[in-house]
Parts: C-alpha cells; structure tokens; sequence
C-alpha cells in the first residue's frame, strides 16, 4: 500500500505560523476538558435527572470510551480526508452533542450524547498533527510543545472550571458554554486552517488494519507509546487520589480549596514548549531520564507532605511536588509526540490515534491502581504506586535509545 501527501496552504485568509500555533493551543484546550469535566458534574448530573449511582457513574464512562473509540476510528481519517474539513465536521458534532448535553431530558440521551461528545472530540488529536505539519522537522517538537501546552492546561482547568461554572449556574450550562467556545474555534478554524490533503491509495478497512502492522514496524512509536502510558497512569493516580487526600490533615482544604489547588499544575504546562526546543536541539534522551527521574523524586515529595504536622509547609511540599510531577509528565508526553510525529507522513492519522489510544489505557490502569492503593495504604501507597510507573519508564531509557534521536 503507497500513500502519499501534499499540503495545501490554502484557506480564506492566511494566518501567521505564531498565531496558527496559538490557535491550535486554544483549540485543544478547549475541546479537551469535555473530557474531565463531567469527573466534577457526575453527582450534579446524576441528581438532577433521577439517575441511579451506577447510571450517573457511566457519564464520565462513556465520555472517556467514546473518546478511546473516536481515536481509533475517526483519527485514521486524518490519512484519506482533506485535513481541515475533517477537523470542522468533527468539531461540528462535538458542538451538537454538547449541546444535546445540555438538554437532555433523560438519562439514556444524556448518556449517547456524551458519547458522542467523547467521540467528537478526537478532533483534539487531528489538529497537534496538521499545525505540527507546518514546520520543518527541526522545528517540530517546539511547536508540538506549544500546542500540547494548550492541551495540558485545558486538562488541569477542566475540573475547577466545570466546578465554578455549575457553582454559579449549572452543569447544563457549563455544556452550554463548551458548545458556544467550541463554536467560535470552529469559526476560527475554517477561516484560517491551512489545507492538508492526503492523496491514499488505500480504503478505510485497509487503514484500519494496518494498526498491527504499523505497531511491528515502527520500534519508535511501541517505545514511546509504552513511556507515554506509563507516565499517564502516574498522572491519573496522583489527580484521581489527591482530592481524596486534601480535605484531611494536614492540608484541611475545603471544595474550592481543593478546586484552586489544581489550579496549581498548570504551571507544570510552561515546561512543553521548552521540551520540545530541547528535543530538536538532540537532547531528548537526557530529557527523558530527566523527566522520568523528575516524576520519581515529585511523588517522594507528595508522600512526604502527607506526613507533616505544619499545614503552610504541607502544602508547600505537595504543591511543589504536583508542579514537578506535572512537568516530568509533560516532558515525556513532548518528546514522545515529537519521536512519532518524525515517523511516516502518509500514517501521520493512525500513528497519532495509536499513540494517544495507547498512553490512554495507561491513564485508565493508573486509576485503576490508585483506588486499589488507597483502600490498601491511603496516600503514602498511591505516590509509591505513581512513583513505581516513573521508574518503569526510567527503567525503559536506560534500556533503549529508542525515539531519542
């Protein structure tokens, strides 16, 4: 199968590279915290439409699986459509099923529409490749940098933001709000996306079966999948158990205390830009050990601020430990989408949603360890837990060379 691409920057208006790349940002920052959120509305979901425990925990659920799906299914697109009308048709969808959200009158619609939702915001990962596209290879990993800095933040403002919006409104509003913001990026997209149009000679069915393939061919993408995953799970433990662990001694915080603490990662975000310029310059090995020893040594320092009597110090401790933390994490996430998006131009769709697909399940296991680690050892256990997956991903770079390039 031969696949070739060429791009067209052709489009209504042309925009700066700089203003494109801050565009690309906003764009994956908005449309990602669709994906958090409802982690903050479920009870407010479940309460307001008569929903029984087990119905409003599939809320987050299925926004999350969707997400899985459309990465696998509607991301491999990316290799056979014309780049920027994929990404407006699926933002287009993204905007009514937020809106479907929004008014749902039952739980089994609101239940497809944030299925669909999850789905439709794949968009997220057609974008970071396309505006990667617009640069030369030396300077791909600092614009992946940048955009994904977007990307981050709007994963750490998903939840304080979804919780002070239904604080002073609703949860039907915050939906209301995501539709609106997404509705004035697709505006701005379509006005202002370059063309990317792949020329394929291969059918859908033969894109998707090429999964395997590619995953045996290609050591960098499995390498870089693998350390990709393993740094999520340690994210998702931390974030997933930390709630948990505020509102108890030493640190007391209350709901918006805790709300405002994670408001603290975003400042682990700065580090994906200067990531990427690393990566370009050839230090991405170092970066990657840098990192991975970064992510050990920040849960050290979470673990510690559990056990300290002073609440300012405790406080100070895990704060510095969460920004470190997010910054290791971020730094290996830069890299890696960097090492991937060097690989084949004609597999730039299905090589992203393999990547992102495979770091997700990650992110799911380190959940799933960190409830288990908490009902076993509480917070101690669970920055063990985190900690043990950053030393698996230190294990893996001393091991190989694999993507470092």
């Amino acid at each position: 199968m031969t696949i070739s691409e060429t791009t067209k920057f052709a489009s209504p208006k042309q925009l700066a590279e700089r203003p494109l790349i801050w565009l690309g940002a906003i764009t994956t920052g908005v449309v990602v915290t669709n994906l958090f959120a409802p982690q903050i509305l479920v009870g407010l979901i479940g309460g307001s439409l008569g929903m029984a425990p087990w119905q409003a925990g599939l809320v987050s659920t299925l926004t999350l699986l969707g997400y899985a799906l459309g990465l696998l299914l509607l991301v491999p697109l990316v290799d056979l459509v014309e780049n920027r009308r994929l990404i407006l048709r699926t933002l287009g969808c993204a905007i009514l099923a937020a809106l479907a959200t929004a008014l749902a009158p039952t739980p089994l619609l609101l239940l497809l529409a944030t299925f669909v939702l999850g789905a439709s915001c794949a968009a997220i990962q057609m974008v970071v490749p396309l505006v990667a596209s617009m640069v030369a290879p030396e300077r791909r990993g600092q614009v992946i940098g940048e955009v994904m800095s977007g990307l981050m933040i709007g994963i750490l403002l998903s939840r304080p933001a979804a919780s002070l919006i239904a604080d002073l409104w609703s949860w039907r509003t915050y939906y209301v709000v995501s539709a609106g913001l997404m509705a004035l990026l697709a505006g701005a997209l379509g006005r202002y996306l370059p063309a990317l149009q792949p020329t394929a000679r291969a059918s859908y069915r033969e894109l998707l079966r090429s999964f395997p393939r590619l995953l045996r061919e290609e050591p960098v993408l499995r390498v870089r999948a693998w350390t990709a995953a393993l740094v999520m799970a340690s994210f998702t433990a931390f974030w997933a158990a930390v709630a948990l662990r505020l509102p108890d001694a030493p640190f007391a915080l209350d709901i918006k205390g805790i709300a405002a603490f994670a408001l603290i990662g975003v400042a682990g975000a700065a580090a994906t830009p200067l990531a990427g310029r690393w990566g370009d310059k050839g230090w991405a090995r170092p970066m990657f050990v840098a990192a991975h020893t970064l992510i050990i040594g920040s849960l050290a320092l979470c673990a510690w601020a559990g056990v300290l009597e002073s609440r300012n110090a405790a406080l100070l401790v895990l704060s510095l430990g969460a920004i470190l933390l997010d910054i290791g994490i971020t730094t290996d996430q830069t890299l890696g989408r960097r090492a991937i998006n060097l690989l084949r131009p004609e597999a730039r769709g299905r090589i992203n949603g393999l990547f992102v697909a495979l770091f997700f399940i990650g992110g799911g296991v380190g959940a799933a360890a960190a409830s288990v680690a908490w009902s076993y050892g509480g917070w101690t256990l669970v920055c063990a837990v985190a900690a043990s997956f950053g030393a698996l991903g230190l294990v893996t770079d001393l091991a190989t060379r694999t993507g470092t390039s």
